[in-house]
């Protein structure tokens, strides 16, 4: 017994001792990627000072997306044609529904298929009651000595701004892309994109595939990400899609002196806490993987065992992430119950009670999946469940993280900040790339500023900004991309 109980511990030790190895193995190759950036910060040697002038006027404009007819959009287009004369002498101009124009750069090889640079100019309104919130007049284009303060300079016009600031300049230095490029500037990005979607129809009914192309997203995030000191450009490859579900269960109604066992309003409850307590499958796979084996390069030595061994780690990483909402939506379709209706008043049964849930659908999913979750779930065939397929999105096609656009976009990144890490993600939210993306074989979502924490309220919030500095940073990146044309 006791040497059988010496050869089980001897045992047990090589058993510990080559996990352990393989442990420190796989951590030890699990690195970041090395760049192909140059080392040096690329400068465009921007006139700065004006940049930051037109940032503020195109501010002044009212394009706020409900009130599209407002003459501000017109003249926005207007003060574009007068503050870029090179830009719009250069290149030929279209514009299409909703006063969103297109731009053509052409290029001096037709061998090669053109991209597109996309940002927006409409804004949203400002939240009633929260105007005296603001610092500065939200619409005054206020400048102070480190930001432009108003609606629209993070979302989106000061993109637009550094696109064309970039452009003026390298047309003035002489510099033609070998490459065709467009610009593309929805007027109404934030209720639809109906002006991105007709780009897309213009460009298609022209014969003309876009190689890539690129749009808002994400951003350079800095100390943002909890344990990660370093900056990270999060360049996304695909943006979630977009479905609410109505489930509506009806009754007899009647006094709620004697109600039934099971009212309509019950009916919907519980489907309610059964959807959000069986949230839609997900996990660390596809671009989801991808993202967080990417990121996970750049933590610290402790944090990378888990990252680079998860074919032990994987169930207790993936309920890591899942415990945070932010984490958790990169892992699946999420599952959000925005709407509640029932009985008129507090005595009265209600005769129908409703439910709206909002899914936004991760890569893996389709509406059709999304449907087929809830009702599975809810396991009620007195439910009804409804949803209008005119507003149902899928999510886009993931792109490539190894195709040309995104290795431009990348290196780009790192010869205007310096080193970071940089990571193929998913943006959770809807932009004008998913309309766009219909005419390009890969679609990506950045916009080159870096923020915090503290700037992620800003954005639909009070007291929108925008750094100089990140202005600065902005014209460079894409003088840096568009040299690579």
């Amino acid at each position: 017994m006791g040497r059988f109980l010496l050869r089980l511990l001897a045992g047990v030790v090589v058993v510990l001792t080559v996990l352990l190895g393989v442990l420190l193995f796989n951590t030890l190759r699990y690195t970041p990627e090395e760049t192909s950036s140059t080392g040096e910060t690329y400068d465009l040697k921007a006139n700065i000072e004006q940049a930051t002038q037109d940032l503020s006027e195109a501010v002044k404009f009212r394009t706020v997306s409900t009130d599209l007819k407002h003459p501000d959009f017109a003249a926005f287009l207007t003060f574009l044609e007068e503050t870029y004369p090179l830009v719009h002498n250069t290149m030929s101009r279209e514009v299409l529904a909703r006063q969103t124009p297109l731009y053509k750069w052409q290029g001096s090889d037709e061998s090669l298929a053109p991209i597109l640079l996309a940002g927006h100019y409409d804004v949203v309104p400002i939240a009633p009651g929260s105007h005296d919130l603001w610092e500065h007049e939200p619409f005054a284009g206020v400048i102070d000595e480190e930001f432009v303060w108003g609606r629209g300079t993070l979302d989106d016009k000061g993109a637009v701004i550094a696109m064309l600031t970039a452009a003026e300049k390298m047309i003035a230095d002489g510099f033609t892309p070998k490459r065709t490029v467009y610009f593309s500037f929805g007027g109404d990005e934030e209720i639809g994109g109906l002006g991105a979607m007709a780009v897309a129809v213009h460009l298609n009914q022209l014969g003309i595939e876009l190689d890539w192309m690129l749009d808002e997203g994400s951003f350079v995030l800095d100390k943002v990400i909890p344990g990660l000191d370093q900056p990270v450009a999060s360049i996304n490859l695909s943006e979630k899609g977009y479905v609410t579900l109505e489930l509506v269960a009806k009754s007899a109604g009647g006094h709620s002196s004697m109600p039934p066992r099971v009212t309509a309003v019950g009916r919907i409850a519980r489907a309610v806490t059964r959807l959000e307590d069986n949230p839609v499958p997900g996990g660390l796979n596809g671009l989801s993987e991808e993202f967080f084996d990417s990121l996970g390069r750049h933590f610290s030595f402790g944090q990378r065992v888990v990252f680079a061994n998860r074919w032990l780690f994987k169930p207790l990483l993936e309920s890591i992430l899942a415990s945070s909402p932010t984490t958790d939506a990169m892992l699946r379709s999420t599952t959000a119950p925005t709407m509640l209706t029932g009985s008129s008043k507090d005595n009265v049964l209600a005769a129908e009670a409703s439910a709206k849930i909002n899914f936004r659908i991760h890569p893996r999913d389709s509406v059709q999946d999304i449907v087929a979750h809830v009702r599975q779930t809810i396991d009620d065939p007195e439910i009804e469940i409804r949803y209008d397929e005119k507003q149902a999105n899928p999510a886009s096609p993931v792109s490539s993280s190894e195709a040309t656009g995104y290795l431009d976009i990348k290196t780009s990144i790192l010869d205007t900040f310096g080193p970071l890490a940089t990571v193929p993600g998913l943006t959770i939210a809807a932009t004008d790339a998913r309309h766009y993306g219909k005419a390009a074989k890969n679609a990506y979502r950045i916009n080159p500023f870096k923020i915090e924490g503290s700037d992620l309220a800003r954005f639909h919030g009070t007291n929108e900004r925008l750094s100089i500095e990140n202005l600065e940073r902005g014209i460079n990146f894409f003088g840096a991309l568009l040299q690579k044309q």
